[in-house]
């Protein structure tokens, strides 16, 4: 089966957790005996993660309206070119190498007139749902979102410029969801999805392995994308409540005025010298794990799923957490990790970091119950499922 994979943002050119899952399951189809071809944006990342190699079949020509954490405002022109090109590039791959299927990944800010084609097209096309890109891609389609609110001027603007407006997406795509969370979320937002499954992203065991066990030492990590909804202020705050001997190593990439912020909350609270940022490569991310204490993942926002707890728990480091959203589904508190309210503020989260360095016999149980609830969600079984959903479409096709 030939597969056209398109999205916004792939590795090594982008180190957040869904678009690491996206290719996996790339690297996993095609190890199963399909042909997989990437078509993404034209971004490049000025470091990229020297760990992950460029992907050999991956095409960066898309343009998008995403830039620099924001979405501008285009003007007419910019915004039809754009369109333009995505549909001359797009029309390219499938002329040339005629996919069996083509699959959405991540699509916030990318042209929602390519999955419009697609459907008119009649050819299977799988939606893989790992954020709120259904919601929002829509609304921040500089060229959708004005016609979407005047169904006349989306047909008149069709015959004249020959983009299509964006039509019903339940009925007409087959999706699968990360978690039954975010199949809930999207189907409250956009009506029920007849042709959705979940499948639950899970861990490379072969890179993140059990480490031996190691004496309490306060030493905090976050790990993931710097974003406000991320709580990670939270973190930073909890320190002038914890023992002086408490550290926070942030790990991740992200938004840079948000990271200013953070510094800037660390110096406010006396505490700079004691939080770190650094940016690793994926490769020594279980090293990371392994050399602390305990993982924070106080996330403010409707967290779709959660990979890093996972990750963390495989390796055995102990996990603190807000417990939103798709992460609900395998966090269970005092069994596999703490959970701190983060609208109780660090309070929360610095009386659960409390708790575990004065009990060594809860860090035992937690350890182990996050290696067992780690070893349910292996990565294959997620890509395995993405590829059963492909076959189905291509079926029913």
């Amino acid at each position: 089966m030939r597969i056209l994979s398109v999205g916004n943002l792939y590795p090594p050119h982008h180190f957040g957790g869904y678009e690491l899952i996206w290719r996996g399951a790339v690297e996993h189809l095609r190890a199963a005996g399909h042909e997989a071809r990437i078509l993404v944006t034209d971004h490049r990342h000025p470091s990229p993660d020297p760990a992950i190699p460029e992907d050999p079949d991956c095409h960066r020509e898309l343009r998008w309206y995403w830039h620099e954490h924001e979405f501008p405002k285009l003007s007419f022109r910019a915004r039809l070119q754009l369109e333009r090109h995505n549909s001359d590039v797009f029309a390219r791959h499938l002329d040339d190498w005629n996919p069996d299927i083509v699959t959405w990944w991540p699509m916030g800010g990318l042209s929602m007139a390519l999955i419009e084609r697609v459907h008119r097209m009649e050819r299977a096309s799988l939606a893989v749902v790992m954020d709120d890109w259904p919601l929002y891609g829509p609304r921040f389609d500089g060229w959708q979102a004005p016609l979407r609110k005047h169904r006349g001027l989306g047909r008149l603007a069709e015959g004249v410029f020959g983009i299509p407006t964006l039509g019903d997406l339940p009925s007409r795509t087959n999706w699968v969801f990360i978690s039954r969370h975010q199949l809930e979320r999207t189907e409250r937002s956009i009506g029920t999805l007849p042709n959705a499954r979940v499948a639950n992203a899970g861990v490379d065991h072969a890179l993140f392995r059990p480490a031996p066990a190691h004496p309490w030492r306060w030493r905090l990590l976050y790990c993931g994308r710097i974003d406000p909804r991320k709580g990670i202020d939270l973190a930073v705050a909890s320190l002038p409540l914890l023992p002086a001997e408490a550290t926070l190593l942030v790990v991740g990439d992200g938004d840079p005025e948000h990271r200013a912020e953070l510094e800037l909350q660390a110096r406010e609270l006396g505490v700079s010298n004691r939080v770190r940022f650094e940016r690793v490569e994926r490769d020594r991310l279980a090293q990371m794990f392994a050399e602390s204490d305990a993982l924070l993942f106080p996330v403010r926002w409707e967290e779709p799923w959660g990979l890093v707890p996972l990750e963390a728990m495989a390796v055995g480091l102990l996990v603190v957490a807000s417990g939103r959203g798709g992460s609900a589904e395998y966090l269970e508190d005092g069994q596999n990790c703490l959970l701190a309210d983060p609208d109780q503020g660090p309070e929360a989260l610095a009386a659960a970091l409390r708790r575990l360095g004065g009990d060594d016999a809860l860090g035992r149980k937690l350890r182990a119950g996050g290696l067992a609830t780690a070893e349910r969600f292996p990565d294959t079984a997620f890509a395995d499922a993405v590829g059963e959903a492909a076959v189905a479409a291509v079926g029913a096709a």
